[in-house]
Formats: structure tokens, C-alpha cells, sequence
């Protein structure tokens, strides 16, 4: 057994890594802190995105930022003006290294290269292993994502995959208008599914641009098809590529995996379930779980996810799995009708009663009315087969009913 820690994370990615910056940016900055990592995080693997109307805390790393976001469809880009907010992209490769330089600078961060393979929850901490050694820590933040997790009860929560490829390229000559991101350019093919492209130029020949879909089917040839047909650039190199999948579920996540082991990150539920969008949530909860361990001296002291909005995000993916092409008329009539601060306030759940009603309203009411229909009756008949099996499973048991309900 090695030396004990205060806290121990498992995994250096954002939420890892976000949350041992708070640490050492907090009255605990003195406590000693263990990072389990086995990646060298030394690529560029993907691109954090997120808008905000306030300060942040990595603004110093932020690549670039937009005042004004376009939407495209059929009837060609509208501009908005995001007002107080700001679209801000950070590099991931940027945001690795500059929270790893900042952690290596205090002597009590230990990081180790390897995979967390254990935890056994004991009476004062809890002891992961990895890599052959075994480490304990008074408390455990573990961010590895178990598939298994979000896979259960798919049809329920309306659990979803995102993939994303993106590629940053370069043109010959001036293509590209870095005063504006393009967040939802859908002049992609549909396949009955929501799908788009979202342009973030950096300078006049520079830009990121994403293609993103709930299937992995033809996402490179998508991708390019949307540069050369669609944007009609043909002289251009490719920078660097980057891809991945992000896991959507309205299901609520465990945040107590233990008695001294929370969830942060993905696996716990902090990646919105119908965006994708993950900084901002990641960033809050950090925030929160620090004030928790300063306030009461235990990290899960941190607000509850609303109901209201998790059946917003069912609805809507439920609304994505099974009419993809009426989620982009969603989408067109919600940037038509809604100021972008007001759209921004209700994803980030941060809206007032006020922004919340005019949302509503000012949103086509059929389809989540039936998603709602088909959601309820849904649930209704779960309950309904899980009360007749158990009533079939104690009428063979009529001793165990009784002595089960005495």
C-alpha cells in the first residue's frame, strides 16, 4: 500500500483534471492529491466548445472566440448576434497541458500512468488499484465511463450515441469569415436522422469544421462531401483530425458510487443529454463538489439534476430516435423564434420561470406533446409488467408474499 491520499481521481481528462484545479485553487490547495491516467494526453483528441456571458476559468487558453453564430438550412444562413455571450472553443491538446503545468507545480499532486482497475470502498477511504499497486484515498472521483452503464434501459431514458469527426484544414486563398461560428449547418444528407455540420473558423484560412450524426455510417465521406460540394473548397490541406462519440441518455446518473467514491464527467451524467455539451456542466459541478468538501467535508453536497429539464432532454431524444427529420424543423423554428440568450439560459438549465414558459411557447407543441403520450405510456406499461410478473412470482410463492409484505 502506498502513501494515502486526500483525494484521488481516476482519469486526466477535462473532468479530472478540471476538478484537481479547483482543488488547488481553494482553501484544500494543500491536500494531497493522485491522479490515475493512462493516456499521455499529448494530442490534440478533440475540441471543447462551449458559450458563456461570464468569465471562465481557463480563459486564458481559449483559441477563439465568436460573437455572432450562423444557422443554415435550406433557406441559406441566418446570423445572430449572441449579445453578452460569447462561443468560445479551447484546443484539447491546449487544455491538457496547460492543467498539467499548473498540477505539476504543486509538490502534494502526484500523477501516475496507469489504468484504475479496483476500488474496494473501506471505513475511513477507499483503495483503487492500478498498474499492480494499490493507492488509498480519503475520497475517490472516478470519471471512467462504463458502456454498460448507458446502455441500460436504452428505450426508457432514449439513450442515443453522438459521433463527431472533425478535421481542421487550411485553404489557399481567403474561404472562411472568423467573426461567425456556424453551430447547425444542416445541408448534410438526413437518412431520416438528425445530422449537421458546424464551421469554427479561427482566421480567413483556417477552420474546424465537424460533421456530426446519431449513426458512425459514412462520417469521413460525409465530411468531405459537405467541404468540396456543399462550402466548394477543393484547395485545402487537412491540419489535424479529430472524433469520438458522446453518450446521450436522460437517464439520471449515480453520483454515490460508494461510500467514499463519487462520479464526475460522463459517468457522472454531466455531458448534456440532448446537446452533447459537456464544459460548462463539468465545470459548475467541480465547482460545486469543492464547496461540498469545503462546506460539510464530503464531496456530494452538490445540487440535484431538475426533472424537469431531464424529461425535456427524454422527450427530445426520444424525438431524435424515432423522427429524426422533424428534430431539424425543431431546431429551425427554436433559433427563429427565440433570442439566442434565452435558447443558451434554457440548455445551460440556468432559465427563469419566464425563459422557460416563452420557450415553451414559442415552440411547435405536437411533437413533444406526443413524445410526451408515447413516453407516459411507456412507463405506464413497464409498470404495469413489472407488477404482474412480481404478482406471478409470489401467487408460486404464496409464503414468501406474505412473509415479504408481514
Amino acid at each position: 500500500m502506498n502513501t494515502p491520499y486526500d483525494y484521488i481521481i481516476l482519469g486526466g481528462g477535462l473532468a479530472g483534471l478540471s476538478l484537481a484545479c479547483r482543488l488547488i485553487d481553494s482553501p484544500l490547495a494543500d491536500r494531497s492529491i493522485l491522479i490515475i491516467e493512462p493516456d499521455d494526453k499529448d494530442r490534440n483528441d478533440r475540441t471543447f466548445c462551449f458559450w458563456s456571458d461570464r468569465p471562465t476559468p481557463f480563459d486564458d487558453i481559449i483559441h477563439h472566440s465568436w460573437d455572432q453564430i450562423q444557422f443554415v438550412d435550406e433557406h441559406g444562413p441566418r446570423r445572430l448576434p449572441l449579445g453578452a455571450y460569447r462561443y468560445h472553443m479551447i484546443r484539447g491538446l491546449d487544455f491538457y497541458r496547460h492543467a498539467r503545468q499548473t498540477l505539476a507545480a504543486h509538490a502534494n499532486v502526484t500523477f501516475v500512468p496507469a489504468a484504475a482497475d479496483h476500488i474496494e470502498d473501506g471505513v475511513d477511504g477507499a483503495t483503487v488499484s492500478a498498474g499492480g499497486q494499490r493507492y488509498f484515498g480519503r475520497w475517490i472521483f472516478d470519471s471512467r465511463f462504463r458502456v454498460a452503464d448507458f446502455k441500460a434501459d436504452p428505450a426508457k431514458a432514449g439513450a442515443l450515441y453522438q459521433h463527431f469527426t472533425g478535421w481542421l484544414i487550411e485553404t489557399a486563398a481567403d474561404a472562411f469569415d472568423p467573426s461567425a461560428a456556424t453551430m447547425f449547418d444542416f445541408r448534410v444528407p438526413a437518412r431520416n436522422e438528425l445530422r449537421f455540420c458546424y464551421v469554427l473558423p479561427v482566421s480567413k484560412r483556417q477552420a474546424l469544421i465537424e460533421f456530426v450524426a446519431l449513426s458512425a455510417h459514412q462520417l469521413e465521406p460525409t465530411l468531405k462531401a459537405y467541404i468540396e460540394d456543399t462550402l466548394r473548397l477543393n484547395d485545402y490541406r487537412i491540419l489535424e483530425e479529430e472524433g469520438g462519440v458522446s453518450p446521450l441518455t436522460g437517464r439520471p446518473f449515480a453520483r454515490r458510487a460508494g461510500a467514499h467514491v463519487m462520479t464526475i464527467g460522463a459517468a457522472g451524467g454531466r455531458i448534456k443529454a440532448s446537446s452533447g455539451y459537456a464544459y460548462t456542466r463539468i465545470q459548475r459541478d467541480s465547482a460545486a463538489m469543492v464547496r461540498s468538501l469545503i462546506e460539510t467535508g464530503q464531496p456530494f453536497s452538490v445540487p440535484a439534476d431538475s426533472p424537469f429539464f431531464r424529461l425535456c432532454d427524454v422527450l427530445l431524444l426520444r424525438l431524435m430516435r424515432e423522427r429524426g427529420a422533424t428534430v431539424r424543423s425543431i431546431f429551425t423554428t427554436m433559433f427563429q423564434r427565440n433570442p439566442v440568450a434565452r435558447i443558451f439560459r434554457f440548455l445551460d438549465e440556468s432559465a427563469s420561470a419566464v425563459d422557460v414558459v416563452l420557450f415553451i411557447a414559442h415552440m411547435p407543441p405536437r411533437p413533444f406533446l406526443q413524445a410526451l403520450y408515447d413516453h407516459s405510456a411507456e412507463a405506464i406499461q413497464s409498470g404495469l409488467s413489472k407488477a404482474r410478473l412480481k404478482i406471478k412470482a409470489n401467487y408460486r410463492q404464496p409464503g414468501a408474499w406474505r412473509q415479504e409484505n408481514s
